[in-house]
C-alpha cells in the first residue's frame, strides 16, 4: 500500500476548527501527499489558495450534516463551493425524504446537483448516512445514487451514531457498478482499518486521522 495516502481525503469538519487548524491540514497534505483536503464550505477558497502548488484536490460538504435542506439551498451551496474552487462536493442525501420513501424526490435532487457539478468538471459524492439504513434501504440508496449520476456513494458524515461499517461497504460494492466508486468515512483511525475498508471495496477514505494512518504504514512496512 505504497500509495495509501492517495486514497485519503484528509478531513477537518469539526465545528470548533480554526484557521490555524486548516493551515496545519494543508501542511500535512504537502508533507504526506493526501488525495484531497475535505473542509467546510467557508474554508474552500482559503484552502484552495494554500494548496495552489499541490496536486491535491479540494473537497467540501453540501447539506451537511443532516441533508434535509431545500434543494434550491443545496444547489446554491454547490454553486458557491464550485465558484470558490471546490473540485469535489460531498452532498448529504435527504435522509428524511428517503425514509418517507419519496425516492423520486431524492433522485431528482441528486440528479440536479450532479448536472451542475459535472458541468464544472467536478466530482459528486453522495453521503447516504449508512448508520440510519438497513441493508434493504442501503441497496435502494445505492441504486438511486447510480441512476442520478453520482460519482461516489459515501457512507457517513461522521456526525451519526456510527460511521463506516465493513459489512455495509461490502454490500455497497456488490450493489454498485464499477463506474460508481465508494468513499468510506467515519471512525477510520488507523492503518489496519484503512486497509480493511480498501479491501472491502472502498476507493476513497474520509478521515481526520490521515497522518496516523500513514505513520501506521511505516510500522507495517512488511504488509
Amino acid at each position: 500500500m505504497q500509495n495509501l495516502a492517495h486514497y485519503i481525503d484528509h478531513t477537518l469538519l469539526k465545528p470548533t476548527a480554526t484557521e490555524m487548524d486548516f493551515r496545519k491540514l494543508c501542511e500535512e497534505i504537502y508533507q504526506y501527499h493526501f488525495y484531497s483536503a475535505c473542509v467546510p464550505p467557508h474554508y474552500v477558497s482559503f484552502v484552495k489558495e494554500i494548496l495552489a502548488y499541490s496536486p491535491a484536490k479540494v473537497c467540501t460538504v453540501i447539506g451537511f450534516p443532516l441533508g434535509y435542506q431545500a434543494t434550491n439551498i443545496k444547489i446554491a451551496e454547490t454553486e458557491k463551493a464550485l465558484n470558490d474552487g471546490a473540485d469535489e462536493v460531498d452532498v448529504v442525501m435527504n435522509i428524511s425524504a428517503f425514509k418517507s420513501m419519496a425516492y423520486l424526490t431524492v433522485k431528482q435532487e441528486i440528479k440536479s446537483i450532479a448536472e451542475i457539478v459535472h458541468g464544472r468538471q467536478a466530482l459528486l459524492k453522495v453521503i447516504v448516512e449508512t448508520a440510519y439504513l438497513d441493508n434493504f434501504d442501503l441497496s435502494i440508496a445505492c441504486e438511486i445514487c447510480e441512476e442520478s449520476g453520482a460519482d461516489f456513494v459515501k457512507t457517513s458524515t461522521g456526525f451519526a451514531p456510527k460511521g463506516a461499517d465493513l459489512t455495509q461497504v461490502k454490500l455497497m460494492r456488490n450493489c454498485l457498478p464499477s463506474t460508481v466508486r465508494i468513499k468510506a468515512s467515519g471512525g477510520i483511525q488507523n492503518y489496519e482499518q484503512a486497509i480493511a475498508f480498501i479491501e472491502a471495496g472502498a476507493d476513497r477514505l474520509g478521515t481526520s486521522s490521515g497522518v496516523a494512518i500513514i505513520k501506521g504504514t511505516e510500522s507495517n512496512a512488511s504488509y
